[in-house]
């Protein structure tokens, strides 16, 4: 996949594609229905040059090269928006099934940012995926870190924030290895790890949506995740400690 400086990333996980699975066109038609003006209506050479896709979604709808759907993206680079999808054949959970990977991306302008809720969202619900984050690049870049094993990845996390284990050690697809900035919970993600609690959820619940499907959108701070700032640290500290599942860390 592409990656473009200023990036918000965006990462679902979802059932993998079957059939005539018509997910791939409603993550497409929900992106450019959340972020106005948005087109995907190209996408890139080898070289890095727009080519434009006249029959998009004929072109979304038939090709699944990696059981997942094409690269699309904007004819902006200096604004880009981006999405694609591809079958992850390890599974999200013990003994679980391969799952449908989902990465999008947008521009971290005020446009993006104010946006980015309802894209997400739109993502996630299109995809009716488990789980899913939005974040900036360079905090992504450091959570991605957190995710060690004494044997395949030792280590130590970054910031001093806590452990994270492998997908072999989750005891269900619905539970996220991760927080991000901005996260996607489907019902049952929430119901998972034990969100929402009103007496203990708060501060989080003040900055939730909830979606149409009954999952929700959680923003851990009000700016996007800085890692360099100790309040977006800290704040991202206490939702780990808030959520022991996700991860992984309350599996013996």
């Amino acid at each position: 996949m592409v990656v473009f400086p200023n990036e918000l990333g965006i990462i679902v996980c979802a059932p993998a594609l079957v059939g005539g699975d018509r997910r791939p066109l409603a993550i497409v038609h929900g992106m450019e229905g959340a972020l106005p003006g948005l087109q995907l209506a190209w996408t890139l050479s080898k070289k890095e040059d727009f080519i434009a896709l006249p029959h998009r979604d004929e072109w979304v709808a038939t090709d699944r090269t990696d059981n997942g759907f094409p690269f699309l993206c904007n004819d902006d680079k200096t604004r880009p928006v981006t999405i694609t999808g591809w079958e992850n054949p390890n599974g999200l959970a013990a003994g679980s099934p391969p799952y449908l990977e989902v990465h999008g991306s947008l521009h971290l302008d005020a446009a993006g940012i104010a946006a980015a809720a309802d894209v997400l969202a739109a993502v996630g619900e299109g995809a009716r995926a488990f789980w899913g984050h939005a974040t900036p690049f360079n905090a992504a870049i450091e959570i991605s870190r957190q995710t060690l094993d004494p044997v395949r990845k030792p280590g130590v996390p970054p910031r001093g924030l806590p452990a994270l284990r492998f997908p072999d050690y989750i005891r269900a697809p619905e539970i996220p290895h991760n927080l991000g900035w901005l996260n996607y919970w489907s019902a049952a993600a929430a119901r998972a790890i034990g969100f929402p609690d009103p007496a203990r959820d708060a501060e989080l619940l003040s900055r939730s949506r909830r979606t149409p499907t009954g999952g929700w959108v959680v923003q851990l701070t009000d700016a996007p995740l800085d890692l360099e700032n100790p309040a977006h640290l800290d704040a991202l500290n206490r939702a780990y400690e808030r959520f022991p599942e996700i991860g992984g860390r309350s599996t013996p």
